[in-house]
Parts: C-alpha cells; structure tokens; sequence
C-alpha cells in the first residue's frame, strides 16, 4: 500500500531519516512507535507532502484517498450529523447533482447511490458519532456550540466515516476518554483499509494493529504482531546482534595476536598478511546500548495518617447552579488505589476539585484530615504555563530557600539536563513538561496523588517509568486515565461517574470494556432524531404575502449587551481558572486556594446567569426577526 525506499530528511540542524526503507502490505493495521523526537509526526507529514524529502521516495497507489486527523473541526453553522456526512465527498457530490441533473443523468446518479450504499450512511455516521461520545440530541446541534476537544473528535468521525485507503493517526487518544478509547480500539481493528497509527498507549497498539513499526536511528523497521511482540522480537534481535558483536570481537583479537607474534618473522609474513586481511574482512556490530528513562521521583508520604483520609456523606457539589454530582458516599484511606471511570462530562474532574480542596460541598458532609497533603496534576496545568517561563525559574519560587546547585540537582532527577533547566517552555516537548509537572505535584510527599490523564505527552518507556515510580509510592492515588494498561496496573478498586453520581463499580477492566462497548452499540441501535437525507422535495407552494416589518431594534441591542456580559464572564472564569492550574496555588498560599475556589463559584454562577440571560435575548430577537 505504502512504500518508503531510501528516504533521507533533514531539518532544524538534524537527521531525522537516513536510508529509511520500508512497504507496508496492503490493508495493514500498523502501529508506529519510537521516542519522543525521533520524528514520527514528521514522517506523517512527509507521506502528506507537506515537506519535501532530501532524498529518496515514498510512493502510493494511483488515486489511492489519504485522510488524517490535524486539528479540530471548525465551529460552523452545519450540524454535526451533516458534517460527518459530507465527509464522503463522492456522496455529497451525488446528492448535489440531483438537484440540478438532467432527466437522463438521474438514473446513473441513483444507481451510484445505491452502489455506495447511500441511504446507510446517517445511520454509519451516527453509529461512529455515538462511539465517540456524542448523544443522539447532539446530532442536529451545529459544529459553533461544541468545544474544541469535541470538534477533534468530530474530525476524527468524519476520517473514520470517510474510510480513506490510508489513514494517519497521531496520538487519537489524547483527546478521547478510556470509552472513546476502548471504542476507538475495536474500530481500528476492523477498519477495511491501511492505518497507520502513532500512539503511545499500548493496549491499543495491542488491541488494534498487526504490525509495528519502529523509528529508530533514522531507520524504519516493520515487526510483525503488536506491541508486545515487538517488544518480543526486539529484544531477541538486541540478544543476538550482542551475541555476533562478542564473537566477531573474539575473532578479531585472536586474528590480531597471531599478527602481533608473527608479523616480523619472514616465515609467517604472508600468513600475518592473510590475517590482517581477515580482520578487515570481519563486519561491524555496533554494541548495544540500552536506552534508559529517567525515572520519576514520587516520594512517599513521612508520616501516614490515620484512616479515613476523607468521607464523604451525602455530599454534593457543583458551581452554583445545579449540583454536578449529588448522592456521594464514598470512603479514601491511605492505601487506596482509585480509578475513576466515566465519560467525559459525568464529573470526573468536579470530583477531582473536590478532593483536592478547589471546590467545596454544597451540601451532605465532606469530612477530611486536617493535616492531608494531596498533590494534584491534570491537564489545564500543562496548558496554563507560561511560554516564557524555564523549569528553573519555576522551581526557584517553589524552592526560594535552597541553593542554586540543590535546585538544578532536582531538575536533573525530574530528566531535565543542564541544557534544559534554563530552555522556555515553549521549547520544551509536551513530554518534558508533564515529567516536570508530575514531579513537582509530588515534591512535598503528598498523602494523596490525583492523576487526571497524566499520560497524554509520555512515551511508552515513560509510562513504564511512572508506573513503576506509582507502585513503588505509598500514599493514595485517584487516576483518571484513558491508558487503559496503567488503569489496570494501578487501580485496585473502580470507582464510576454516571448519572450524576459516583459509586464503585463492580468488575475489573476487562468487564469495563464490554460494558462501554456495549453500551456504544445500544447507542448506535437507537432510532436518529434527525430527518436523513432524501433527493430534493417537489418545490414548495407559494409564500404568502409578506407580514409588516417589526422593529427589532431594542432586541438587538438587549442581545449585543447579553452577549458582551456573556464573554466578559467566561474571561472571568478562565482566569480564575489559570490561577487554580498553577502548582504554586496549592503549594505556596493554601488560604488564597481556597479564595480562589470561592471566587470561581461566584464567577460560575455568574457565568450560568449570562448564559441564561444571552439565550433568552437572543431567542426574542431571532422571534421578531421571524
């Protein structure tokens, strides 16, 4: 399907391929793995021909179709049923003719309809839109009213609809829950055609593909299996290249001593000669060297406390309108490992909040120790930092009473070299700014860790790392994770956001994924409430005379001003939430945290009371203007 022959790039002072040659076979499922940097993104876009090789080719079939996921769809008008749809160009050019084709045309234009089997595809699209988390009322709401994680996973719809002959994934989980995430894997699997995935989540690497391919020193080699037998066969090729590299040592020196004893006696000249020779001859191995992570530091808490670390009762929590999540009874003592289930929006984060002390109860009873430390990392924080900011200059606030040598010591435990304490972290990979804030969160031995997605910038060498720094901590965790392996390896009870609440939940993972998959089906079964696409209605009868202008006037103005307090707010709120996202809030002021939390119940409630407000405003409006 895909041929890569002796593909040589350079860029930003660099090689990223030398000689890299490689065909996958048609319909192959393939994984691409390698470390972070090695280039895996760049060769998605040189198969694109957004960069141009220095040297070599890569080839595909004639009017073979490429799709990939780059950004999130945009916030249009069109709902979000119609754009899945008009990701299938061919069908939604059919459907265009038909309304302007001659009466001889029709038929070949109906014929190819059914051909591509036209009249299923609301129900496909609808079917990979339910996998992915969208509801069926979400199916007419327009592309503008959803934000910007749920428009990548429109984008990713409309490729998955699309069923292009390649199609190029980087990272498809990042913004995906662990449901996406199961859904996502059992989807990848049965696609018809070529996929070629980066991912660092190795269940789905796993689950998903057939083959692996491997970016390494410039070079690309295909495995076949998945990611575990490549792991396999890698180290059995790294067994024996050291095994040859010991025995052709072993030659050469013993080649070389005979050329040491006899190369001045005139009678084993010639056999010294053969030798050298021979020596010359002998290929070389290049040694193994082992490829090492830094390890992440989670010191464990000095002194445990005593049981429960926090209980709640009944408890309730929200922003101000109505409560998020109610009815919670739930237990955390010191030895607990949390995995917290549920889609996006059941109120994983809210709780999150709560049991980190960002939000508080507003009603039931939250009974916590007094001298609890939690240590809480999630994703806002990565996207919170300031550009402009180096590792160094952060952990100087964090630790203005240590000496410069002991704070660069403690970069260099986090994997941050002396020439990547002082670089910005707009230079830093997303890798290295979650390994720095991952560790900070822990710097002061926390009682209870909350992880939310802390894999979405590590590597799989990485996430061994943390995985092994986690079960070495003993302190309590809560993970909240769409890594389906470190949720296993991790979580020794389940806990499930749903319906407004949290409960346990009674399974392991494995039961988890059929009962997300099954759920995905019963979704996909239910009858769509949108009206799927037909050739264009007889025209419609006359309209009647038009009504007597209204004036519309003060309902605009109402509207404008609605909508200006409708962002004013929303700004409001996301400054709030900078604050909260920021490490030093927790660590350095626990009061001012806890201000803040009050202050961004405040902002919330006035953020809904805007909201409301600009609906109401602009449906008067819309009504006069009808």
């Amino acid at each position: 399907m895909l041929q890569i022959k002796d593909l040589v790039f350079d860029s930003w002072g660099r090689r990223f391929f030398d000689g890299a040659t490689v065909t996958l076979p048609k319909d192959a499922k393939v994984g691409l793995v390698g470390r972070n940097g090695v280039g895996k993104s760049t060769l998605f876009r040189l198969i694109k021909g957004e960069f141009t090789p220095g040297g070599g080719d890569i080839s595909l079939p004639r009017l073979a179709r490429m799709g990939s996921v780059d950004q999130e769809h945009p916030a249009t008008p069109v709902s979000l049923l119609d754009t899945v749809l008009e990701a299938d160009v061919e069908r939604a050019t059919l459907l265009s003719r038909l309304e302007t084709a001659a009466a001889e045309e029709m038929g070949d234009i109906y014929a190819r309809l059914i051909e591509i089997d036209a009249d299923r595809a609301p129900s496909r699209a609808a079917e990979i839109l339910a996998g992915l988390g969208f509801s069926q009322d979400d199916l007419a709401r327009p592309m503008a009213e959803f934000s910007g994680g749920w428009r990548m996973r429109v984008a990713l719809a409309a490729s998955l609809f699309a069923e292009p002959d390649l199609l190029l994934l980087d990272e498809p989980t990042n913004y995906l829950d662990l449901e996406g995430a199961l859904w996502l894997e059992a989807r990848l699997k049965k696609y018809p055609h070529t996929t070629i995935v980066i991912s660092h989540d190795r269940e789905l690497l796993n689950g998903s593909t057939d083959h692996i391919l491997h970016l390494k020193d410039g070079k690309l080699t295909l495995y076949p299996g998945g990611y575990d037998d490549f792991e396999r066969q890698l180290t059995e090729k790294l067994r024996l290249q050291e095994a040859t590299r010991v025995k052709i040592e072993a030659q050469r020196a013993h080649l070389q001593s005979f050329v040491d004893r006899f190369r001045a006696k005139a009678s084993k000249a010639t056999q010294a000669q053969s030798r050298l020779k021979m020596i010359a001859r002998l290929p070389p191995v290049a040694a193994v060297i082992e490829e090492r992570v830094t390890p992440f530091v989670l010191p464990s808490p000095e002194r445990p406390l005593a049981p429960p670390l926090l209980r709640l009762e009944g408890a309730a929590v929200g922003y101000g309108g109505p409560p998020i999540l109610k009815r919670l009874d739930l237990r955390l003592d010191i030895d607990d490992r949390i995995g917290l289930l549920g889609v996006n929006g059941a109120g994983k984060s809210t709780f999150a909040k709560l049991v980190a002390g960002a939000l508080t109860t507003e009603a039931g009873k939250l009974h916590r120790s007094p001298r609890l430390k939690v240590g809480w990392f999630h994703q806002h924080q990565i996207e919170a930092m300031d550009p402009d900011d180096t590792p160094l200059e952060i952990i100087r606030r964090i630790m203005p009473e240590e000496t410069e040598a002991k704070r660069r010591a403690r970069l260099a435990q986090f994997g941050l070299g002396h020439e990547k304490v002082e670089t910005t972290v707009a230079n830093l990979s997303g890798g290295e700014r979650a390994r720095l804030l991952l560790n900070l969160v822990a710097l002061e031995a926390p009682h209870l860790l909350i992880l939310d997605e802390p894999t979405n910038h590590l590597d799989i060498d990485s996430r061994r790392a943390l995985l092994e720094a986690l079960n070495d901590y003993e302190g309590a965790v809560i993970l909240i994770t769409h890594d389906r392996s470190l949720m296993e390896l991790v979580a020794d009870r389940l806990w499930l956001a749903a319906d407004g609440t949290i409960t346990p939940f009674d399974g392991d993972m494995d039961d988890y994924a059929a009962f997300v998959l099954d759920r995905a089906r019963q979704a996909a079964r239910a009858p769509t409430q949108v009206r799927e696409e037909a050739p264009p209605p007889p025209p419609p009868p006359p309209s009647p005379p038009p009504r007597a202008k209204v004036p519309t006037g003060p309902a605009r103005r109402r509207a404008e001003t609605a909508e200006a307090a409708l962002a004013k707010a929303t700004e409001l709120v996301a400054i709030i939430d900078r604050a909260l996202t920021d490490p030093a809030t927790f660590t350095g002021d626990p009061e001012k945290a806890a201000e803040l939390g009050r202050k961004r119940d405040a902002a919330q409630a006035s953020l809904e009371a805007a909201e409301l407000e600009w609906i109401e405003a602009q449906e008067a409006y819309e009504a006069l203007k009808g």
